[in-house]
C-alpha cells in the first residue's frame, strides 16, 4: 500500500477513464467522500456500485449509480439503476455481469499489516477479491476515527494499491424521541423474545424500541445485518451471552457506540454472503428477525421498498432474514409497523399491495394495535387476524369489506 496525494490518485483514476469503469464504493455510513468526489471530477463517464448512497452523492451526466439498496442520495435520480436482489446474492454480480475495475474503501489506519473496513463490510470483501483477480485498483481513505473491527473486515495492506489520509468523524443517527406508538410496538415485539434467542434488527426506530424492552432477557445472541446502540445497551445490561460472538456486516451508531465496537473481540464483521445467508441464519437458535415495512396487505405481503410506485430503498436483508428465521428452530420472522400513516392519513394495512412485494408470509405482524399471528393460518384466518389485531380501528370496516370481496373472510 502506497500512501499518496489526492493528485496521484486522480491521475490513476484518469487512466481508467477510457474503459468507462465500474467503481465499487463503501456505502451506508462509511463513504470515502474524498475518493468519491475525485472520481466524479476526473472520470467523464463511469458507474458507481454502492449500497445506500447518502446525501451529497454526486449526480451529473456521465455518472450512473448502480445499487441493490437505494439511499436518500439517489432517490429520484434519472441515472439510477436499481438492482432488485436479495443482498446475500449481490456479491455474485462482481464475478459475472457487473465486474469492478476499482474499489474505493474507507478504513482504519494500519495495524499489524492490516487495515479494517470498520463499520462497513457488506459487499466489499467480494469486490476487493474480484478486482484483485482482474488486476484492477483498490484505493483506501485512511481515517483514524474508523473503529478497528475484526473478521472479514480486516484487509491486508498488500491488497490495497493506493491510500490517502483524511480524518473525519463518522456519521451518527439523529436523535428522535419515541412516540407512544413506537413504545407500544417495542413492547409488543419484545414480548415475543425469550432467553437464549438470537436477534436480528433492521434499520429504524421500531427495532430499537424493541431492543430497549429486552434488557431483562439473558443469554441472547446477535446475528444481524446491522448492529447499533441498542445492542450495546443490551450488552451493558447483561442480556447478551458473553460466550457467543456477535455477528454483523455493517454498523451505525453514536460515537460511544463506535468506541464500544473498536477492537471488540466479541463483535465479528462478516461479508454479506455469510451474514445474510438464509442457511447460516437458520442455524441460529430461536432466531428472532425484526424488520419493518411501509405497508402490509391482507395476503401478508410486505412492501418495504416503494413509495407511490417509485423505488425508495430496496429488499435489503429482509427476505434473507425472513426466510432464515422461519427455518430456525423456534424462530420467528416479525414485521413491525405503525398501523396508520399520519401524513397521508391512510392505513398501512391495505387490502392488496399495488407496489412490488419485498417479503411475505412472516410469523407475526406487529403494530401499536396489537400482535397479529399469521404463521400456519389459512388465507381467511390471516386476513381476519390482521384486521382484528394489527389494523387501525378507522381502517377495519373498509378492510373487512375488501376482504369479503376478495373471498378472504371466514375461519379455519
Amino acid at each position: 500500500m502506497d500512501v499518496v496525494s489526492e493528485q496521484v490518485v486522480g491521475e490513476r483514476l484518469e487512466a481508467l477513464a477510457a474503459n468507462e469503469p465500474r467503481i465499487v464504493v463503501s456505502g451506508n455510513f462509511a463513504t470515502p467522500w474524498n475518493l468519491v468526489n475525485l472520481a466524479a471530477e476526473r472520470i467523464p463517464v463511469f458507474r458507481f456500485f454502492v449500497l445506500n448512497p447518502q446525501v451529497g452523492w454526486p449526480k451529473r451526466e456521465g455518472i450512473i449509480t448502480e445499487t441493490p439498496f437505494v439511499g436518500v442520495g439517489v432517490r429520484r435520480d434519472d441515472d439510477l439503476r436499481y438492482l432488485p436482489m436479495r443482498l446475500s446474492l449481490v456479491p455474485r454480480l462482481f464475478a459475472t455481469s457487473r465486474p469492478p475495475d476499482a474499489v474505493m474503501i474507507q478504513t482504519s489506519t494500519p495495524r499489524n499489516g492490516k487495515v479494517s473496513l470498520g463499520i462497513e463490510t457488506n459487499l466489499l470483501p467480494s469486490a476487493i477479491e474480484e478486482v484483485r483477480r482482474r488486476g484492477g485498483l483498490v484505493i483506501a481513505q485512511l481515517n483514524r476515527h474508523m473503529p478497528y473491527t475484526f473478521g472479514d473486515s480486516e484487509i491486508a495492506v498488500d491488497d490495497v494499491d493506493l491510500a490517502i489520509e483524511f480524518d473525519s468523524v463518522l456519521p451518527s443517527p439523529s436523535e428522535r424521541p419515541l412516540d407512544e406508538a413506537a413504545h407500544i410496538i417495542g413492547e409488543n415485539v419484545a414480548s415475543l423474545s425469550s432467553d437464549g434467542a438470537t436477534l436480528q434488527l433492521g434499520i429504524g426506530q421500531l427495532p430499537d424500541a424493541a431492543l430497549d424492552q429486552m434488557h431483562h432477557r439473558r443469554n441472547l445472541g446477535v446475528w444481524s445485518e446491522m448492529v447499533s446502540d441498542g445492542i450495546m445497551r443490551l450488552d451493558r445490561a447483561g442480556a447478551l451471552d458473553v460466550d457467543r460472538v456477535m455477528t454483523s456486516t455493517f454498523l451505525f451508531g453514536t460515537p460511544e457506540f463506535y468506541e464500544w465496537a473498536n477492537e471488540n473481540p466479541r463483535l465479528m464483521m462478516r461479508r454479506t454472503e455469510v451474514a445474510n445467508s438464509p442457511a447460516r441464519i437458520a442455524e441460529q437458535p430461536s432466531m428472532l428477525s425484526i424488520n419493518t415495512a411501509l405497508q402490509v396487505d391482507l395476503y401478508a405481503q410486505a412492501n418495504a421498498s416503494y413509495v407511490r410506485g417509485r423505488i425508495y430503498s430496496g429488499f435489503g436483508g429482509q427476505p434473507d432474514f425472513v426466510s432464515g428465521a422461519l427455518h430456525s428452530r423456534d424462530g420467528h420472522a416479525v414485521l413491525a409497523l405503525r398501523s396508520w400513516h399520519e401524513k397521508s392519513d391512510s392505513s398501512n394495512i391495505v387490502p392488496i399491495l399495488t407496489d412490488p412485494v419485498c417479503s411475505s408470509q412472516h410469523s407475526v405482524i406487529v403494530t401499536e394495535q396489537g400482535i397479529a399471528p399469521i404463521f400456519g393460518f389459512s388465507q381467511q384466518s390471516q386476513a381476519t387476524s390482521l384486521i382484528d389485531h394489527a389494523a387501525h380501528p378507522r381502517a377495519r370496516e373498509g378492510l373487512s369489506k375488501a376482504a369479503q370481496e376478495m373471498y378472504l373472510l371466514g375461519s379455519d
